[in-house]
């Protein structure tokens, strides 16, 4: 019988990938090979072998010095060398490797003579059925998501407007100071978001801008934080509007929408569920609150507040992951988290966003995400 190729991994910065496989955290280049189940190698320079044996899952961390290490320049070639030498020593020629792999290992791989099987779907299904600790460390961290939340809009509850602006400590309150007291709540319960989003202008209405500069009073301001556990590295996955001042009927409405979109969606989900058929019901209900959507049948009028993105996307090692929620064919299967995420934006208006994130269960979606989905700040209290 053929021998089946040996799954080869080389880390490249923070992978997600390589960090599920072995449980080992390191932005530094690592190699890790299972030849089967129980077989398995992780190879690191000196300075990680300690760390490597307390916390990887291998059963093997060995020093890359003793098993044919050449320094080199080209990092890529000699972390492909050493791999190919690690596969000759079990008489393997082939391997497969992850889609992720950056090209230049790839290159050097074949180089080496190593025959490569590329696997774009490794670990997909594994990671989409979240185990029972997994879904803790994700709903952790939606629980920290909401404690910053809490804290951006506490702050902006108690803001004073001036010419329009919000203004804290006699200076105007902006998306930085904003996100700095953000990050801030994360780091003090162990959670980072670095690019977590307040945005609090007309230039909201772009979805992913992430925010600057002074907060306007009377505007909607879109706080997104999508925060990673420092130990665990599970994400969780939250967005709020808040609005200080007077809050207009149009944004009135557009939350309206966001909110009912959101309940439909939410409840469509359960297991064998299409993700299309998810979006679809979300942007229906969008479309008859007269709003529009981007997806075809579901435009709307163009001229009106539209959703520009998906109802939803998958969490967990990655803030951005499967499965999705929008006009592709993807089935729900239990044990899949996933954000809930109607958004509306109108330029010179802004946008209102609303997300929460829970797990698809067998009885439909069990929401991790407790916060109040108000438009009034003190309602966060």
């Amino acid at each position: 019988m053929e021998q089946a190729p040996a799954l080869l991994l080389i880390n490249a910065g923070e992978d997600s990938e390589f960090f599920y496989a072995t449980r080992f955290l390191t932005e530094d280049p690592a190699l890790y090979i299972r030849f089967g189940e129980g077989d398995d190698v992780l190879v690191l320079n000196v300075m990680e072998i300690e760390r490597g044996r307390q916390t990887s899952t291998a059963s093997q961390v060995v020093d890359r010095a003793e098993h044919g290490w050449r320094e080199d320049l080209d990092g890529y070639r000699a972390w492909a060398q050493l791999a190919a030498g690690l596969l000759r020593e079990r008489g393997q020629a082939r391997a497969r490797v992850s889609g992720r792999l950056p090209a230049a290992y790839y290159e050097e791989l074949r180089s080496a003579d190593v025959d490569l099987e590329l696997d774009k779907a490794l670990f997909v299904a594994q990671r989409r059925r979240k185990s029972a600790e997994e879904a803790d460390w994700i709903h952790a961290a939606q629980r920290a998501a909401e404690a910053a939340c809490a804290e951006i809009v506490n702050q902006l509850a108690a803001a004073e407007v001036k010419d329009g602006d919000l203004w804290a400590d006699g200076r105007p309150l902006t998306s930085e100071r904003l996100l700095t007291a953000g990050q801030a709540a994360l780091n003090q319960i162990g959670y980072s978001c670095d690019d977590m989003i307040v945005a609090g202008s007309p230039l909201s209405a772009m979805p992913h801008w992430r925010g600057e500069g002074p907060i306007l009073a009377n505007a909607p301001v879109i706080i997104d934080i999508f925060p990673r556990g420092r130990v665990s590295r599970y994400h969780g996955d939250l967005t709020r509007t808040v609005v200080v001042g007077e809050t207009s009927a149009d944004v009135q409405r557009m939350h309206l929408a966001c909110l009912d979109a959101l309940a439909a969606a939410i409840a469509a989900i359960r297991p064998g569920v299409n993700g299309r058929a998810i979006h679809e019901a979300a942007c229906k209900v969008l479309v008859g609150h007269g709003f529009g959507t981007v997806t075809p049948g579901f435009e709307g009028s163009p001229e009106v507040a539209l959703m520009t993105h998906s109802t939803g996307h998958g969490v967990g090692l990655d803030v951005h992951e499967l499965p999705v929620l929008r006009p592709v064919d993807m089935l729900l299967e239990e044990g899949d988290v996933v954000t809930v995420e109607p958004g509306l934006y109108k330029e010179g208006l802004g946008g209102v966003r609303v997300e929460d994130t829970g797990i698809v269960t067998a009885d439909g979606f069990r929401n991790f995400t407790s916060l109040t989905r108000s438009l009034d700040p003190k309602a966060y209290r």
